[in-house]
């Protein structure tokens, strides 16, 4: 028997109702799916993306989910438009850094030049985006603040050295954080998602791929961004309140 998300029978948290929730690289993929998770929740919502055409698009299908367009690489823009977003939901209780760009490339590939761009894409802004949240986070006591991580450093997937890198170091970031912020009652956390099904991630596989992938996995389903995004609000609802500092993986069982 084939194992399907269970996004028909979702929880509700009445704690994420009213909750203002800013999420990076949320117009596609997983990011969509946590926008539309959150907004779902009657949480408001804003969010950003590069992608300003699926941004706008799917801010409108959203009643009370407000978009800026945003290039995270720019980190004087970057603070600029979380300032922005803030203020149009009316604070910030749940960061979500979600944004990230796997390009595969080799080692003979990388310049110095491209490290530091890819490390502005897939690391940086995470730090930075908290640090913009966290003042308002301290002055009302309490904030939750995910960033995401990949299981493919966890792998040793090929031709993502610089990728790997980055997430290897937004564990180790998440860990900081959250010994760092715990006094001020702001729980930090890493979000680690296995092999999930968006088109971005359908241009990196042949059919015989996916299917070694699902050989790997012990449930023999894809991952869909509903699946990312049911974990995100459990650890940012209430219902989380002890949890912080840890990775939590949702795979499949790949690893």
């Amino acid at each position: 028997m084939k194992i399907t998300s269970m996004t028909n029978h979702s929880a509700i948290y009445p704690s994420l109702k009213g909750k203002r929730v800013l999420i990076t690289g949320g117009a596609t993929g997983i990011g969509a799916g946590l926008v539309e998770a959150f907004a779902g929740q009657g949480a408001h919502v804003g969010f950003l993306d590069i992608d300003a055409p699926a941004g706008e698009t799917l801010a409108a299908s959203l009643p009370g989910a407000h978009f800026r367009a945003c290039d995270l690489r720019d980190l004087d823009a970057t603070a600029a438009v979380l300032a922005e977003l803030a203020e149009a939901i009316g604070g910030v209780d749940v960061l979500v850094n979600n944004a990230a760009r796997d390009d595969r490339h080799t080692i003979e590939d990388v310049t110095p030049a491209y490290w530091d761009e890819r490390m502005a894409t897939n690391l940086r802004h995470q730090f930075f985006a908290a640090q913009a949240v966290v003042p308002a986070m301290k002055a009302q006591g309490h904030g939750v603040i995910l960033n995401f991580g990949s299981i493919s450093w966890h792998l040793g997937l090929p031709d993502l050295v610089l990728y790997q890198t980055a997430k290897a170091a937004v564990e180790g970031m998440t860990r900081a954080m959250a010994r760092d912020l715990g006094a001020d009652n702001i729980r930090v956390n890493t979000i680690v998602p296995g092999n999930v099904e968006t088109p971005r991630q359908k241009q990196w596989y042949t059919p015989e791929g996916e299917a070694e992938i699902m050989a790997a996995q012990c449930l023999k389903a894809r991952i869909q961004p509903a699946d990312v995004a049911a974990l995100a609000m459990f650890l940012a609802s209430d219902d989380g309140a002890m949890c912080t500092g840890h990775d939590y993986f949702i795979d499949a069982g790949w690893r």
